[in-house]
């Protein structure tokens, strides 16, 4: 079988690859054409353009590079067409994506899968007349999102979630606290993690105030921020370098997660990675003119939370703490009841197994591939 995948940002790169791998599992004369990144390349097959030429953020970097864009998009209409392939799998990036669904469905007749539905539940919720209009089979990585699109008559698929699937396969998951300061050179007091985001922009918002407001506890804890990859570690130092003590490690998330007492989180898949490995946390994230942001949110998203796990328990299992209510004192008072006050902290344990069994068993991408292919014989067949 022949696959033309698109995916235009680093994370839809490695929730490809993954899916790559199933595939190639599932068929051994699987071959590939994508638009994405490093990771799917190594999979195999073509790689026609790169995420990096295509990734614009934003409203401002949308408009200034929309030349670029729809030269980006005509060229890979052009290339799906000439590669006549058996299916188009599209990954999250639903500006470009979608434009792509209704092209291939108008004018192609091939199969359109979509891998990672967009945010369409938190805002644009128009945009689900598009998927049921041109995308063939919808797999979903978010269990509460059956439910949305069900309100709108249109049948899509859980398939679990690749955040469960990087967990159950992380390397050092039997690394002691003693193994895990030794290898980093660390003190022997218990870890408070900072994962202040992966942009330049998040983690100048975020993690001065993360630093202030754990400084109170760092006689008895010592503070390990999570590096985000790509950025420098000369950047981090600004910040670092201020009397906090505060370590940074790159590349080791997880297990600086794993090792951790509590944590103090941005929002985003981080609140999901730190529930899954069953660290308490504070949900932190600075917004400009908050009292603003905060009437947006109540305003104009659809969606009561900011955080995942809240999202997918369907409660406020972790404090959510953005806009008006990020605060140093706000941060502090709760990052002290999760570290001092057992039956607080044991609270959101216990919702954090909940969520455990909500989100599923690990497999995700071998359960999109099995997907896929049955869908692919179904439309051969007919």
């Amino acid at each position: 079988m022949k696959y033309y995948l698109v995916a235009g940002e680093a994370s839809g790169d490695l929730h490809a690859s993954n899916l790559m791998r199933s595939l190639k599992g599932l068929d051994e004369a699987a071959n590939f054409r994508f638009f994405g990144g490093d990771l799917m390349q190594a999979v195999g097959g073509t790689l026609v353009k790169h995420y990096r030429e295509m990734a614009f953020m934003g409203f401002l970097p949308v408009v200034l590079n929309a030349r670029t864009i729809l030269k980006n998009l005509d060229f890979c209409k052009r290339d799906i067409a000439g590669y006549s392939p058996d299916a188009v799998i599209l990954i999250d990036y639903p500006g470009f994506n979608l434009k792509v669904a209704k092209y291939v469905r108008r004018h192609l007749g091939i199969p359109v899968f979509y891998y990672i539905s967009p945010k369409v539940w938190a805002w644009k919720e128009y945009r689900v007349k598009s998927f049921k209009k041109y995308v063939d089979e919808m797999l979903c990585i978010l269990p509460f999102e059956v439910d949305f699109f069900k309100k709108h008559d249109y049948q899509v698929h859980y398939v679990g979630n690749p955040t469960v699937d990087a967990i159950a396969q992380r390397p050092f998951k039997e690394e002691t606290f003693g193994q895990f300061i030794g290898a980093n050179g660390l003190d022997e007091r218990p870890i408070i993690a900072l994962l202040a985001g992966s942009r330049k922009q998040e983690i100048e918002n975020n993690l001065p105030s993360m630093l202030q407001a754990a400084d109170p506890f760092t006689e008895e804890y010592q503070l390990v921020v999570a590096g985000a990859p790509g950025i420098d570690p000369s950047f981090y130092e600004a910040y670092t370098g201020d009397g906090h003590g505060a370590v940074v490690l790159f590349d080791q998330t997880y297990r600086i997660l794993s090792q951790a007492d509590a944590a103090l989180v941005t929002s985003g898949t981080a609140t999901l990675e730190t529930a899954l490995l069953n660290v308490p946390q504070v949900v932190c994230y600075r917004m400009p003119v908050p009292r603003m942001a905060y009437w947006a949110f109540k305003h104009i998203l659809h969606t009561p939370y900011i955080s995942l796990v809240n999202l997918v328990c369907g409660r406020e299992v972790v404090k959510e703490l953005f806009a008006k209510f990020f605060t140093i004192e706000n941060i502090r008072k709760e990052l002290y009841r999760l570290l001092k006050e057992p039956p607080y902290r044991e609270k959101m344990l216990t919702h954090y197994a909940e969520l455990r069994r909500i989100m599923g068993e690990p497999g995700a991408s071998d359960r999109a591939a099995d997907i896929i292919q049955r869908a692919i014989h179904i439309n051969i067949n007919r």
